[in-house]
């Protein structure tokens, strides 16, 4: 693992770039039980340097790949994120931004199993600070890294941003896989390049495609629609179902096992980690499915985005069910 380095210093070569463009110190609350409109009590908090590309990095360090961070970071108040890539020998690459970086508040509830996200909007992106953050990212290119595109858009940043940018890092031969929804997620679907690997969850990707897909079957088209148009994995996460991975040779589901939830914050974030790590080291689909899902698992089942020990990852995939999608025919 690379020793910590400066900020926007020469990469030593990361096995892995990911980039969060609206980044948030996540305040998460841990409140069991409590009522909308009412006064509450929790049992803890914590605060974490977070956003999804972020989330994705700090998971893949625990996993002891090479990884380097950049965006846009608030010059105002970087401590938290400094400490972060710091302890877990992260390449900080970010390009520091006049002001503060916003706030995401989650109410944890325990109780209930489930979490309230409250998003705060991020600073706008200024057209400087997008061409310092361009130069940096066409000088991690050399090497062919994954890079991993996560996270919402700040404003100032137009929606089709990921689609221009997954084209010119596939061009450049790098492995690109996108985490996003809304507009920005139709924007890289409808482009003519897709990214490598694709990871919306069932709502993100209906609202993208501008359908409903109610039916295993209809999942399963569409994600061979855009395999067929250049993405090479699709997975598509749908809650206490699992998640469904698609490739151009293979169609399986992800059945996880039941375990105490701690907070769902991350649990995405530590899918798309589980992906790129089983990407690097070439593994099947069936296998790179046990290997996100026991990632995901060791997410909800802690505050914050760190991942168990090895030997707790193990046994979560172990107990994940792996289920053939029948009558699913190659991309």
């Amino acid at each position: 693992m690379s020793a910590p380095s400066s900020p926007g210093s020469p990469s030593p070569g990361p096995s892995v770039v990911t980039l969060t463009l609206n980044p948030a110190l996540d305040l998460t609350v841990q409140a069991d039980g409590w009522r909308r409109g009412q006064v509450n009590s929790a049992q803890a908090y914590q605060q974490d340097a977070g956003g999804k590309g972020v989330n994705v990095a700090s998971f893949l360090a625990d996993w002891g790949l090479s990884v380097t961070v950049t965006g846009l970071l608030g010059a105002g108040n970087p401590e938290a994120f400094e400490a972060l890539f710091q302890a877990k020998h992260m390449h900080d690459a970010f390009v520091r931004v006049p002001g503060l970086t916003r706030v995401g508040i989650k109410l944890a509830d325990g109780a209930a199993q489930e979490t309230t996200d409250i998003n705060l909007p991020g600073l706008a992106a200024t057209r400087g600070a997008l061409a310092t953050l361009d130069a940096r990212l066409t000088a991690l290119m050399p090497g062919r890294p994954a890079f991993v595109l996560a996270g919402s858009l700040p404003p100032g940043v137009a929606a089709d941003f990921y689609a221009r940018l997954a084209a010119k890092l596939r061009a450049a031969g790098c492995f690109v896989a996108l985490d996003t929804s809304g507009p920005a997620l139709t924007a890289a679907l409808t482009a003519h390049t897709l990214p490598d690997l694709v990871k919306p969850n069932i709502h993100e990707l209906e609202a993208a495609l501008g359908r409903s897909l109610d039916r295993e079957a209809e999942v399963l088209a569409a994600a061979r629609e855009l395999l067929r148009r250049g993405a090479s994995v699709v997975a598509v996460s749908q809650g206490e179902r699992g998640a469904l991975l698609v490739s151009g040779q293979d169609a399986v589901r992800a059945v996880p096992p039941r375990v105490t939830v701690h907070s769902t914050v991350g649990a995405g974030d530590a899918m798309v980690a589980g992906l790129v790590s089983a990407h690097r080291e070439g593994l099947n689909l069936a296998d790179a499915a046990r290997r996100a899902t026991a990632f995901s698992l060791g997410a909800i089942t802690r505050l914050g985005a760190h991942l168990p020990p090895r030997a707790d990852l193990d046994r979560f995939a172990a107990q994940v069910q792996i289920q053939s999608a029948e009558q699913v025919e190659p991309a």
